[in-house]
């Protein structure tokens, strides 16, 4: 338009010209009233997921923050996890329901996959697990068109609530501490009073919409999600980069895991073979039961000490603290060290032996090399005559041969 303008002599500031296209409406539509929905007691509650990041820890980490809201009473429950899937949303949905004591008979969800398993809006097919899951609470799930973020505004200004009014001044040592407390916080939202409900509180309106939710079935049956692992030959099986054991004995088989907010609980057929802790996916942790571990190897006993070290130990004590010390050094192989040792004793005399070796203890040296120096270096210019038997040689017979 500006080109035309310009091609006909007219001259006009691009600001200018669309300030004027926006104030005659030309290029826009036209803005539409949002409207207001009205929710009768038991007839709609709305689900939905939002990305946060949240410090735990010592590390902030990305956590994926789940809502449950009753549209008449504004009632909410909220819960994070580290990841979201079918799994985790039949666990959410499940603990969500049992905090209101009931159903709504329409849960409006935006057109995520884990729900929705095709289409979007009026024509959405719901995966058949959650529709199973959804007949036994009594509800229906429903998806809102594309776009239409407004038919599920109860559960989305939570979030922002949530992100400005529960994390900052919080600190969180786990994730199952970070949603206990944030169950306590929703059990005091649900206490304060709210503008848009005429200044009553979730709590008293819920009392009367209670009465139109659908009651929770007689029994509710644990959430858990089956795998098939096959035990490596270590006695594990890995999920979610966790190992956990089992007997030894299965090492090989393919067995079942099933997997519920707390345990990981291990199958061989109908039989239940043992059952961990659930650990966070990702943690790369290894969990051992004690039945599980094989048992200690008897060690074999020491083999008893040789008769030059017996002999060494009883006729010079002061040489003791340099067989230990040789042993704690040389190990298994401490029997040779020894050996070199009682040569050393019937060679030199013991005062120079004991002396020298009290010297090289004193500074750590146990080398027996150069112990032996020490003797001889002591032993240097000293004259010692071997003992002779008791009946010498004649002196005449000695000259005899000297002679010769």
């Amino acid at each position: 338009m500006a080109e035309l303008l310009a091609a006909e002599g007219v001259t006009v500031r691009y600001s200018t010209l669309t300030h004027f296209c926006r104030r005659h409406g030309i290029g826009t539509r036209p803005k539409q009233r949002a409207g207001h929905y009205h929710f009768d007691p038991g007839e709609e509650m709305q689900h939905d997921t939002s990305p946060h990041t949240v410090a735990v820890g010592d590390r902030r980490r990305p956590l994926q923050c789940a809502s449950l809201v009753l549209c008449y009473s504004r009632m909410i429950f909220a819960q994070l996890s580290p990841r979201w899937s079918r799994f985790q949303c039949k666990v959410f949905l499940t603990e969500a329901l049992t905090f209101h004591g009931g159903a709504a008979r329409r849960c409006m969800i935006d057109n995520h996959s884990v729900v929705v398993a095709a289409g979007s809006g009026r024509d959405a097919r719901m995966a058949p697990e959650m529709e199973a899951f959804a007949t036994r609470f009594g509800f229906r799930f429903a998806a809102h068109a594309l776009g239409d973020a407004n038919r599920s505004a109860r559960v989305e200004r939570p979030f922002h609530y949530i992100e400005h009014n529960f994390y900052p001044g919080r600190s969180f040592v786990s994730l199952a501490d970070l949603n206990q407390q944030l169950r306590a916080w929703c059990q005091q939202v649900n206490q304060r009073p709210k503008r848009t409900l005429g200044g009553a509180t979730p709590l008293e309106l819920f009392a009367t919409e209670t009465t139109a939710l659908v009651a929770l079935p007689l029994h509710i049956p644990e959430v858990y999600e089956p795998h098939l692992r096959r035990v490596d030959v270590d006695g594990y099986v890995s999920l979610h980069s966790n190992r956990y054991s089992v007997p030894a004995a299965l090492i090989g088989r393919r067995l079942e895991v099933r997997e519920t907010p707390e345990q990981i609980r291990i199958f061989d057929g109908p039989r239940l073979i043992t059952a961990h802790q659930r650990q966070e996916a990702g943690l790369n942790q290894r969990l051992l039961r004690p039945e599980h571990q094989e048992p200690r190897r008897s060690r074999r006993p020491s083999p008893p000490p040789a008769p030059e070290e017996t002999l060494l130990r009883s006729v010079a004590p002061p040489l003791a603290p340099l067989i230990d010390a040789l042993r704690h050094h040389h190990g298994g192989q401490a029997a040779r060290a020894v050996r070199q040792l009682h040569r050393l004793y019937l060679d030199y005399p013991l005062d120079a032996l004991t002396a020298a070796v009290e010297t090289a203890l004193a500074h750590r040296l146990i080398d027996l090399a150069r112990i032996e120096q020490m003797v001889l270096r002591r032993l240097a210019g000293e004259f010692f005559r071997l003992p002779l038997d008791d009946h010498p040689l004649p002196t005449s017979a000695t000259q005899d041969d000297d002679h010769d």
